[in-house]
Formats: C-alpha cells, structure tokens, sequence
C-alpha cells in the first residue's frame, strides 16, 4: 500500500495529494497531527533515510527551536525533537514498495509510479 505521509494543510501536500488523485493512484494519507507520530514510525523513516535529509532546516518550526538544540543536534535530540514537533520533517513523504520518497514533483511521482 502507497502511504503518504504530512500535515493536511500543507501545499505541497496538498499537490501530491492532487496528483496522486488524478492519475488515480490508490493511497492512505497519514496526517502527522490527526494521526500522530509514533517512535516506532519515526525510527522507519530513518532506517530508511537518513535524519539530516529529513529534518527540514529550512521550516518555520526548525527556525523556532532554541539555539541549544541547533547546535546539538545528535541523533537522540533530532529524534526527540521530531517526536515533540513532527513538522520538523521534510513532506511529504512517501512510502512506496518499502522505499521512502522525499518531496514532490511531478516528474518524480510520475517516473515512481510508471514502475
């Protein structure tokens, strides 16, 4: 099963949730705030990807952490941290055949999907 993962109110989200219904492609939306995150999830994302291409650096939510935690982001603290505010993480991401997808565009969801 094709899962993405986000926030609802997200556009890009919202895009990828567009695209997948256009081209009619079955998946189950995992909304990181409804839904929630759990440790078990979270340590799938990074068996899967690297942390520090997931944690997006460039969000409001990481540019709002205290300096403490920038400055010391082992992977104990990024894991804690992304467990407290899981906007910290890059989206969508997409759970495909056991791999893990990051982002949208359209070309790349058309190249994975043409598998």
């Amino acid at each position: 099963m094709t899962t993405l993962y986000g926030i609802k109110n997200c556009d890009t989200i919202k895009k990828a949730r567009k695209w997948l219904e256009d081209q009619q492609i079955p998946y189950q939306f995992h909304d990181f705030k409804t839904d929630g995150l759990s440790h078990e999830l979270l340590a799938e994302f990074v068996s899967k990807s690297d942390w520090q291409i997931l944690l997006n650096k460039r969000s409001t939510t990481y540019r709002n952490l205290s300096d403490e935690i920038k400055e010391n982001l082992t992977d104990d603290v990024m894991f804690n941290a992304v467990l407290a505010q899981p906007t910290l993480l890059k989206r969508p991401l997409l759970s495909l055949a056991d791999n893990m997808h990051i982002g949208f565009k359209k070309e790349q969801y058309q190249e994975l999907f043409a598998q």
